[in-house]
């Protein structure tokens, strides 16, 4: 993995936890309350190495709800 910014690690890393516990596909909104995040919209350059690092996938549904999950 390339390096990066401390920022990111904080942000990376308990969005993993959520998601491995939970074991199901979430909305950004669940992940940030479970994870204790105040901002409303992630950094998507962050998201875009997430989908690298950790193999994050976000698919949207026929309602058009965007859910994350680990692959």
């Amino acid at each position: 993995m390339l390096q990066r910014p401390t920022s990111y690690l904080l942000f990376k890393e308990p969005i993993e936890k959520v998601l491995n516990r939970a074991k199901k596909p979430m909305t950004w909104t669940e992940i940030r309350i479970k994870a204790g995040f105040e901002q409303r919209v992630p950094n998507p350059k962050w998201v875009k190495w997430m989908e690298e690092d950790i193999g994050l996938i976000r698919e949207k549904t026929n309602k058009g709800i965007v859910l994350w999950r680990l692959g």
